[in-house]
């Protein structure tokens, strides 16, 4: 049955109307009762009407019930990653890579809500599971513990081989297969634990951020001009940088069908060896290997004929000569090697002063003018000398003469004019041939754009410190990491696309605004979500992303 207005002669009747099947089978309506007119109804008679019909539906009358809120979960945010992680292909793909019947958990599930922790609030494995209870993350399994997690995490790792591949085939869409540009750069990741277990990825090296020696495990990260990232790396944290060159460019061919690699590479990388083995590599392959690299400090002493040559007086402060049979693209920042040049002779300036006041107390000491404190010596005077040039980084223009019975040093004004050579230059080799010194100078200075993805993987993403200790766990985490950058760099370009001010932090923290409702009224359970406010829609369609219904 339902209700029905009908009008006539400017008269307005309340009916109550019931459906019905003719004896032919065809639907007809009937009218079951007149309830009156109601445009000349008295205020409160229809109330009492409907009162009376909830008493007869056995429902508690409007104005008596109660209204029980029972949550608001955020929505708005993990809404938005996952239909991106679905126009990715991301399900898909691990659905692919983890393909097993005997699997009693949803692995994909789980990866993908410890992804989407990293970037809406990363935590820790624990911090995960709280983190879940406050959000509405769509097609999850009902029940879920940490153990479930960390057999996800082994299931993720247990089947690497094919997962990866799996992610690079829908990412292969959004790479220029003829002509791709890819940059190549590691960092250093803190982490925790005693003891050391096999096959340890953790292992003590020089810290990037600390600026210190720390149990780490290195990554890399390959990514294209457009900053989308292609792979990543993991090794052990006391490797030399030169030695993942290779096997990451194996890696980069076998699964992206590049024709015409340029690798794009900071100083610390470049070694002569690594070139020709890469060159081998490629030509293997069938495919063209190119590169812009920075020449590292060490190798400046063999340029130091080559840079007395160069005048850049004049011009765009671009030179560009030959090394090993390579272009040699020499990039001066006047301004900046003035800087640099000041910066060394001041520092120069303090030590010299600090040698002078030690060889005045000397003095005084030979005259038999006694001071206050311990008594000074020719041997503690070196010691502590060599100390501060050393800790100043300048150990090869002050030289202390420890053959000398008398504290003494000398300041070698050759080796300083030598390395005011190098002050303000960028050095880069290269053998592309038809890229322009400006070009390469550009391109080499994009290799930042990694840097800043490091900061967001430590920041925003937070994937360092890690406390894991068993190395699959470890590269679990950091896979997981770099799903989380993948998609953080993919909506930075759909919001840069289409001009929008936004980052992806600041768009996520919006979306996030957007909750699911839950509400009970009587024995009704109502759900829906917050109504999303103008600039919150901006963001879906920004995204190329559905709004959420």
């Amino acid at each position: 049955m339902f209700t029905r207005i009908t009008s006539n002669g400017g008269r307005s009747y309340l009916q109550i109307m019931e459906s019905y099947r003719n004896d032919e089978g065809k639907p007809r309506v009937r009218v079951v009762a007149n309830l009156g007119r109601i445009d000349t109804m008295k205020e409160g008679q229809l109330d009492a009407l409907i009162r009376g019909l909830s008493r007869a539906a056995g429902r508690p009358e409007p104005g008596k019930f109660e209204v029980a809120y029972e949550s608001a979960l955020g929505f708005g945010n993990v809404f938005a990653l996952h239909e991106l992680w679905k126009s990715l292909g991301f399900d898909r793909a691990l659905g692919r890579g983890l393909r097993s019947g005997r699997r009693q958990i949803d692995v994909e599930a789980l990866v993908r809500a410890m992804v989407f922790n990293r970037l809406c609030d990363p935590a820790s494995k624990l911090g995960c599971l709280r983190w879940l209870d406050t959000v509405a993350l769509p097609n999850m399994p009902t029940r879920i513990e940490h153990h479930h997690l960390l057999r996800a995490m082994g299931a993720l790792m247990d089947n690497v081989d094919r997962v990866e591949p799996e992610l690079a085939r829908q990412i292969r869409p959004l790479v220029d297969h003829d002509l791709t540009m890819v940059f190549y750069d590691l960092t250093t990741v803190r982490i925790h634990g005693e003891g050391a277990v096999e096959d340890d990825v953790r292992a003590f090296g020089m810290n990037k951020e600390k600026g210190g020696i720390a149990r780490q495990f290195v990554l890399g990260v390959v990514q294209t001009a457009e900053g989308l990232p292609l792979m990543h790396t993991v090794h052990p944290g006391n490797v030399s940088e030169t030695k993942t060159l290779q096997g990451m460019l194996s890696t980069v061919m076998e699964r992206f069908p590049i024709q015409r690699i340029i690798l794009v590479a900071d100083r610390g990388l470049l070694s002569l060896d690594n070139i020709h083995h890469l060159t081998e590599v490629a030509d293997q392959g069938g495919r063209k290997l190119e590169f812009i690299l920075a020449v590292p400090a060490r190798r400046y002493s063999d340029l130091v004929e080559t840079f007395r040559g160069f005048d850049f007086s004049e011009g765009n402060g671009l030179r560009e000569a030959s090394f090993e049979g390579h272009r040699l693209i020499v990039a001066h920042d006047a301004a900046r090697a003035l800087e640099q040049g000041e910066t060394r002779r001041a520092r120069i300036d303090e030590l010299e002063a600090m040698g002078n006041a030690m060889v005045a107390k000397l003095d005084r000491q030979d005259e038999g003018k006694s001071e206050k404190g311990r008594r000074a010596s020719d041997r503690g005077a070196y010691s502590r000398f060599v100390r501060a040039v050393a800790d100043a980084e300048l150990s090869r223009f002050i030289k202390a003469d420890l053959t000398a019975d008398r504290f003494s040093w000398t300041v070698d004004e050759d080796a300083i004019a030598q390395a005011a050579l190098f002050d303000g230059k960028l050095v880069l080799l290269t053998n592309v041939p038809e890229i322009t010194p400006e070009e390469a100078v550009l391109k080499y200075k994009a290799l930042g754009d990694i840097e800043r993805g490091f900061k967001i993987l430590k920041s925003d993403i937070e994937i360092a410190p890690v406390h894991h200790r068993l190395p699959d766990r470890i590269r679990a985490h950091a896979l997981i990491c770099f799903l989380a950058l993948v998609l953080y760099r993919v909506m930075r370009m759909r919001l840069k696309a289409k001009g929008h001010s936004a980052s992806p932090r600041a768009a996520l923290d919006t979306l996030a605004r957007i909750h699911r409702h839950c509400a009970k009224i009587a024995d009704r359970k109502l759900e829906g979500i917050t109504t999303p406010t103008p600039e919150q829609l901006e963001l879906f369609d920004t995204l190329n992303l559905p709004r959420p219904a």
